[in-house]
């Protein structure tokens, strides 16, 4: 088996000269609360505005050669056309110069103020031109995930109430799905006419929801549906009939559905990022309301799902759990998802990378940001003092083990192309 897990894979199309990528992220997330009141800007929650230096240098530190991070849309994009790139230019800098391969990361959860949110037209236009303005000023850097996690953009600030426009209703929550996805696919076009050879690595959620008796089997069904939404309009493959009539019923024109069918023609520029946290398998009752089941069938299971849906390249692109009282349980789940994320390899699934989100501990996420509270949730590689926690000594560990037998096993991975 370990064999097949560290084999190389077919190299079909010459498009990424690197070998498996381990990763970091710096934590971006950005919504607002309160009908725009309050921005939940975790740069600054995390210090990174104030420590950015020393971040970068951990990250060289512990031996990733990648990172998720990218300015904050927020504070970047200030008008139509004007851009404040005195951070990003900075920052984008220091990273080239140690040699660190950046994801960017250019929509995380939130949209500047004076665009409103997630339910503005104007948005995906605007977003787009801001993404082929970042391209031609920063046109060394070829990895990106435009929107972050699209499915739970959407289902936060439209279908839960919890972030942003806060609404809760299925046609803004269909809104909010075609603007995000739209804007995604806009931006990578947008992208790719600056840099052609450009990899979009999505970032998404990877979901399952069980059934938990005979009555919740319809329930559950929908909602299993509903979780490919954004990937589906994504990558251009048919939704099923009853997510069609779904998204017609709540706002979606046929011309709308049949522009993202068009968007197959992008897919031998991307990579099925997928993000696996205990809380992505949930239970659903018989009311159709919905809890966290914990692992059911874990992340090797439900990302094969994903996989077999898409037929593309596949990257682990986000995975924490909190330390515990034993101080033991993050470190448990880095090697638990390590294992998962090996066992795929083996069955012949193109794996290629992995990565612990984000660098440091986190604020406020044990209530999804939506309580302003200070709490820090101690999920990072580092503490917010950048001091290793015992994961991210793990996580060195593991990079130092299996970094020379991946690389030496797959040498330079060129992005196979897509499943027709």
């Amino acid at each position: 088996m370990l064999e097949a897990a560290i084999a190389p894979f077919p190299a079909a199309q010459a498009r990424f000269a690197q070998g498996f990528l381990f990763a970091t992220g710096i934590e971006n997330s950005a919504p607002t609360l309160d009908g725009g009141k309050v921005r939940r800007d975790q740069l600054a929650e995390c210090r990174f505005y104030d420590r950015w230096r020393e971040d970068f240098a951990l990250v060289k530190q512990i031996g990733c050669e990648v990172l998720r991070y990218g300015p904050q849309l927020h504070e970047t994009l200030r008008g139509p056309g004007r851009h404040d790139w005195a951070f990003a230019d900075e920052t984008f800098a220091a990273l080239r110069a140690q040699g660190t391969t950046p994801v960017v990361d250019l929509c995380h959860f939130g949209v500047p103020d004076w665009v409103g949110d997630f339910q503005n037209p104007d948005f995906p236009q605007l977003f787009a031109d801001y993404a082929g303005a970042f391209a031609q000023r920063f046109p060394w850097v070829q990895l990106y995930t435009p929107v972050n996690e699209m499915f739970i953009t959407a289902v936060f600030s439209a279908k839960y109430g919890w972030w942003n426009e806060q609404r809760q209703d299925d046609r803004s929550y269909v809104t909010a799905i075609k603007h995000i996805v739209r804007a995604n696919v806009l931006a990578m076009r947008a992208i790719l006419a600056v840099r052609p050879d450009a990899i979009f690595i999505q970032s998404e959620s990877t979901e399952h929801f069980h059934p938990e008796c005979p009555a919740s089997v319809g329930h559950a069904e929908h909602r299993n549906a509903e979780r490919f939404l954004t990937l589906d309009l994504n990558y251009g493959r048919r939704v099923d009939s009853s997510m069609y009539e779904y998204l017609l019923d709540n706002g979606m024109t046929r011309d709308e559905y049949h522009f993202f069918l068009r968007g197959r023609e992008l897919r031998p520029n991307c990579v099925m990022g997928n993000d696996w946290y205990v809380t992505n398998e949930h239970l659903i009752g018989a009311d159709g309301h919905s809890r966290w089941a914990g692992e059911v069938f874990g992340y090797d299971t439900v990302t094969r799902e994903y996989h077999e849906r898409y037929g593309l390249p596949v990257m682990h692109t986000e995975t924490n759990m909190d330390e515990g009282p034993n101080g033991d349980e993050a470190e448990r789940w880095l090697w638990k998802q390590w294992s998962g994320l090996m066992r795929l390899r083996s069955l012949g699934v193109p794996m290629i990378g992995f990565t612990w989100y984000s660098l440091t501990d986190q604020v406020d996420w044990n209530s999804a940001l939506r309580e302003v509270n200070g709490t820090v949730n101690p999920r990072g590689l580092f503490d917010l003092d950048r001091k290793p926690r015992a994961v991210g000594r793990a996580y060195q560990r593991l990079i130092e083990t299996w970094g020379p037998v991946l690389r030496a096993g797959q040498g330079a991975l060129r992005l196979p192309l897509a499943a027709a």
